[in-house]
């Protein structure tokens, strides 16, 4: 294979551990929007749902709308960790572990793992120790550095305390005696720029290799130079070497860039409950091991993660949410806050959890700010009105509607352009088999 194609697939292949790890580094350093900063093993705790200082990402778990989010970064070289979580008081929230591949390996929530209050054993690769009587489970980590994203539904006045008490009583301790990292493993940074990108990953690839199947396909990138120890080959590259790398990067960036952008454009609601299938080896608590889950083709499940590292990052597996977003109306027109649409569920939306519907600013996708703080409509929102036959007709425009029901029901659109997103949690059969269609946005002025 020529080099610079081999170099090629290996941005492909690699995107997702130095994307990961890149948020995982950047996080501990400045936070993410609502969120602190955090070093390992502590969580941040977001004080309220998203906001629209923070970017919309399709399908993203640390950046929806109408939940509150805690999120931890463990690290797990020096011996397990101990995870205390509170019991769950009715409304939705899971715990998502995902590790430096972006491989979502296990769930602790409401649908996987029930409701009671106490500990999980998080344990590194290759742990033989002694499991505590008093534990609820063990969580088998694929890598020593894992993410771990909480959500809870927080809607209305009323809920940020509720969720606040809730995050108090989420902990991280250490189970055994050990010396953990206070950073991540750092390049060369004698390494030229244009190669920084296979630099790290040439080194978090030895600091976090992936399953025995993916460590094989691995074998092919020995050329590169990316399966070298030690000091890096980088820093002087004979001058082919960096002409592949070079043209290969640009490749590999372009082809995930494109594939990215692809679904995004197209008209109608845009929904992917498959996105996150590309795990295929690590099936923990609360995820579901089958054919229906699972990417049949590995090299096709490698082009699977770039796409959803690019474009959804931290994202959950179909089953335990999906988040569907739309650009444009009944009429395949742009959204505009210039006029006003409805959208028409004859009952309401198909989750088994929470749901919430929000409009992000376009371009730009940031949560659109509107008037008494409301961003967006969900099972929650106080005063929400059914019909009498269940149906549910949701408002979005500018102005508060002068009719009490629309007002009731109303979501506020931006001065410009916007995208719809509705999140749904544990999802009905239908969304999944996708015999269940989402309502257009009618545009009725």
């Amino acid at each position: 294979m020529e080099l610079a194609a081999l170099a090629a697939e290996a941005y492909v292949y690699g995107y997702p551990l130095v994307r990961d790890l890149s948020v995982v580094e950047g996080f501990m350093q400045t936070g993410f929007g609502s969120l602190p900063p955090a070093p390992f093993n502590h969580f941040a705790h977001a004080g309220r749902s998203a906001s629209p200082d923070m970017p919309f990402m399709s399908g993203d778990t640390i950046v929806d709308d109408g939940t509150v989010r805690s999120v931890a970064q463990l690290d797990l070289s020096g011996g397990p960790v101990l995870l205390h979580l509170p019991g769950a008081d009715g409304a939705y929230g899971v715990l998502q572990f995902v590790d430096a591949w972006t491989n979502n390996f296990a769930y602790v929530g409401r649908r996987a793992t029930g409701t009671r209050a106490g500990d999980w054993l998080v344990v590194p690769p290759g742990w033989a120790g002694s499991v505590p009587d008093d534990v609820l489970g063990v969580i088998d980590a694929p890598t020593s550095v894992v993410s771990v994203i909480g959500r809870k539904a927080c809607d209305g006045s009323d809920d940020p305390e509720r969720v606040r008490v809730l995050q108090e009583q989420l902990s991280v301790t250490y189970a055994e005696p050990g010396t953990h990292r206070t950073g991540l493993p750092a390049p060369d940074p004698d390494v030229p720029e244009p190669l920084r990108f296979f630099e790290q990953l040439r080194v978090w690839m030895a600091d976090f290799p992936p399953s025995a199947p993916d460590q094989a396909h691995q074998d092919r990138f020995q050329p590169l130079g990316l399966l070298e120890e030690g000091p890096s080959p980088y820093t002087c590259a004979d001058t082919a070497l960096v002409r592949a790398l070079t043209e290969g990067l640009a490749r590999g960036r372009a082809w995930v860039e494109e594939a990215s952008r692809a679904a995004a454009a197209r008209g109608g609601w845009v929904m992917d409950p498959h996105l996150f299938d590309y795990n295929l080896d690590h099936y923990g608590v609360g995820t579901i091991d089958s054919p229906e889950w699972r990417i049949a083709d590995r090299e096709a499940s490698y082009r699977t993660r770039a796409v959803a590292a690019r474009s959804a990052l931290w994202g959950v597996h179909g089953y335990e949410a999906v988040c569907a977003h739309t650009l444009s109306d009944d009429g395949g027109e742009q959204l505009n806050g210039a006029h006003s649409y409805v959208l028409r569920f004859e009952g309401r939306p198909s989750a088994g959890a929470s749901w919430s519907l929000a409009v992000y600013e376009v371009p730009g996708h940031r949560l659109a700010g509107t008037p008494a703080g409301r961003r967006s409509v969900g099972p929650r929102t106080p005063g929400l009105v059914y019909g009498e036959d269940g149906s549910l007709t949701i408002r979005v425009q500018r102005e508060r509607p002068d009719d009490p029901v629309a007002a009731a029901n109303w979501l506020p659109a931006p001065d410009g352009d916007f995208r719809s997103v509705l999140r749904l949690c544990a999802p009905g059969p239908g969304i999944l088999d996708g015999t269940y269609e989402i309502p257009a946005v009618e545009r009725i002025r």
